[in-house]
Parts: structure tokens; C-alpha cells; sequence
């Protein structure tokens, strides 16, 4: 008996970063804004953590608005019709519905339908998961361009009394769109997670005892030594590790794009890396605060707004957060 032989989709061989978008909370909050409920100063917070000021946005508006902002911003500098948009990743903690997914109604409103649209969840780490994502669907021919989000509003999340975390938190969406490119622009993803430090960062109740009366609303917190020295040890190994992946070495990048999680690690990844004085640091945090998933995209359009010069140039990223979980890749900046 003769069996049919199946068609498999097939796609290009390399795949690269068009444009990006931003979209910031509208309100630039300064540390002596929170420093009484927290007990300290704003000296404080700018030596521990940089952070001068952070964008947060109004009660009325939500991670889907911040989304569809940065998208909209991304696709116009792309070059891409909407309509040709056929998958949409959003990377995000901060969708207060468990469904619908973000995804879905950005592409709708972008108009991007009927593009496959979905979002997942790996924290600060998502965008550099979701950008990994959109390559290999790419180039396994299971979509022609992606627009790849990470949003958060994580103003809804914070505790003002809590000094772990409160303080460091933002509001905003960055965005990019990823298509076929005639040569290699998006280096291979060294990724990972580490469930044994699950309770180093992230929520401190669950929704379900939060519905039962045995909780209050949730809010984030992190355990700030054990995640400091994770991410300063082990990911500045990560980052050496996506350098290897790519071929490359640091004397080779434009730019370094880590997580905006605080000032303090930035500077000491610098130092791991032993980058040279020529490569350009995102430093995001200093006005906008850490906004997990969308904080590299973030300080990416900050930086290439500031340096246009760097367009075309390599630049590593590398996202590390809850989970605990990681990601990093080079890619080639639109």
C-alpha cells in the first residue's frame, strides 16, 4: 500500500530585524515620588539601581494600548504592509485577562488579521525568547513576517510598600518586525531556564487566594541578592556563550542591549565582557525603569534614536528574569 507524501513548508535561509517601535507610560514618576512609603531617598535608589525616574502609565490605559502603539510605530518604519503581517508574538506578564491573548487584538488593530497571533510568558527573558521564536517559524517557511511585541504595565503589580522591587518598575511596549534577509542577522538564541530559583523573583500570591479571601492582590517581589548575583555570574556566562554561538567576539558589536533590571548589573556585565570602549551600552533604565519583557526593545529604539549611526551594526541582547529564565542572541540592528 502507497502512502501520499506529505508537502513541509520550507522558508528562507536567514532572517533579520526591519524597525522597531516604542511606547512609554506617559508619566515620568521621580524617586521622591516612592520613597516615603519605602523608607528611603532618591540618592539611594539612583546608587542602588540608577533609576532617576520610571514611566508609568494611567489607570486608564492597559499593556494591549502600549502594544498597539509600539506596533503601530514598528510596521510604518518597516516598510512591511500590515496585511503582510502573518504571525504576531507578544511577550508579556501584563495581560489582565487570561484570554484573550494581546496578540490577537493587536493584530486587529494594526490590521494585521488573519495573522497567527499569540503571547507567552517568559518574563524579562520573553522578548529575547519571542525574537528566537519568530526566526525559526521564519525560516521554517510557517510565516513570512512577524511582528514580535513585549509590553508591560507593571504598575498594576507593584506594592509601593515593598523594598525589593517597587521602586524599579515601569510601564511600556517595544516592538519589532522580522523578516527574510539575504544574509545571517539574527544569530542563534542560547536560552534557558532554572525552576530551582523559582522563588527568587516574582508573585507573592496567587490569583486563587487572592479570589478566596486568603490573600491580597498580588504583587511583585524579588529576593534582590539572589538575583543580583545570578545575573551578574552566570548571565554574563550566557552573554559570552551567544558571542561564541554568533562567531563573534565582543571587539565585533555596535552595541550591548541586557535587560534594563538595574544600573549596577549593566555595569558589571561590561566588565565580564571586557567590552571595548567603542561599544555603545543601552542604559534605558535611567527614565524609564525596568519594564521586563519590553525593556530591551525598549532601550534598543532609544539607542539607535540617539546613535543612528549604530543601524546595521551587531548588537547582543540578553533578557534574565523570573523563572528563573534567560535568553540571549546577536542580531544585527535595523
Amino acid at each position: 500500500m502507497t502512502h501520499p507524501t506529505l508537502s513541509q513548508s520550507t522558508g528562507p535561509a536567514y532572517t533579520r530585524l526591519y524597525s522597531v517601535g516604542a511606547a512609554r507610560g506617559e508619566n515620568a514618576v521621580p524617586n521622591d515620588d516612592l520613597v516615603g512609603p519605602i523608607d528611603s531617598s532618591d540618592e539611594w535608589i539612583q546608587q542602588r539601581t540608577g533609576i532617576i525616574t520610571r514611566a508609568r502609565a494611567g489607570a486608564d490605559v492597559l499593556a494591549v494600548d502600549l502594544a498597539t502603539d509600539a506596533a503601530r510605530e514598528a510596521i510604518e518604519r518597516s516598510g512591511v504592509p500590515a496585511d503582510q503581517i502573518d504571525l504576531v508574538i507578544v511577550a508579556t506578564i501584563s495581560n489582565v485577562q487570561q484570554t484573550p491573548s494581546i496578540a490577537a487584538v493587536v493584530a486587529d488593530r494594526v490590521g494585521a488579521n488573519p495573522a497567527a497571533a499569540y503571547d507567552m510568558n517568559a518574563a524579562c527573558a520573553g522578548y529575547a525568547y519571542a525574537v528566537a521564536q519568530a526566526d525559526a517559524l521564519i525560516r521554517a517557511g510557517a510565516a513570512h513576517y512577524a511582528l514580535v511585541i513585549g509590553a508591560e504595565k507593571l504598575s498594576d503589580v507593584v506594592d509601593p510598600t515593598d523594598r525589593t522591587i517597587s521602586f524599579l518598575l515601569g510601564d511600556g511596549a517595544g516592538a519589532v518586525v522580522v523578516g527574510p534577509s539575504d544574509e545571517p542577522a539574527i544569530a542563534p538564541t542560547v536560552w534557558g531556564s532554572d525552576g530551582s530559583k523559582a522563588g527568587a523573583v516574582g508573585m507573592n500570591h496567587t490569583l486563587v487566594e487572592f479570589r478566596d479571601g486568603a490573600a491580597e492582590w498580588p504583587t511583585l517581589r524579588q529576593e534582590g541578592q539572589t538575583v543580583f548575583r545570578w545575573a551578574v555570574w552566570d548571565m554574563a556566562k550566557v552573554a559570552k556563550q551567544a558571542l561564541d554561538a554568533a562567531g563573534i567576539t565582543s571587539d565585533d558589536l555596535a552595541a550591548f542591549i541586557p535587560h534594563q533590571a538595574n544600573m549596577r548589573i549593566i555595569d558589571e556585565f561590561a566588565k565580564q565582557l571586557k567590552l571595548p570602549d567603542s561599544v555603545v551600552i543601552g542604559r534605558d533604565i535611567a527614565t524609564t525603569g525596568n519594564t521586563s519583557a519590553a525593556s530591551i526593545p525598549l532601550a534598543m529604539h532609544r539607542l539607535l534614536e540617539e546613535h543612528p549611526e549604530l543601524s546595521g551594526g551587531l548588537a547582543l541582547q540578553i533578557g534574565f528574569g523570573a523563572g528563573l529564565v534567560f535568553g540571549a542572541q546577536v542580531v544585527v540592528l535595523p
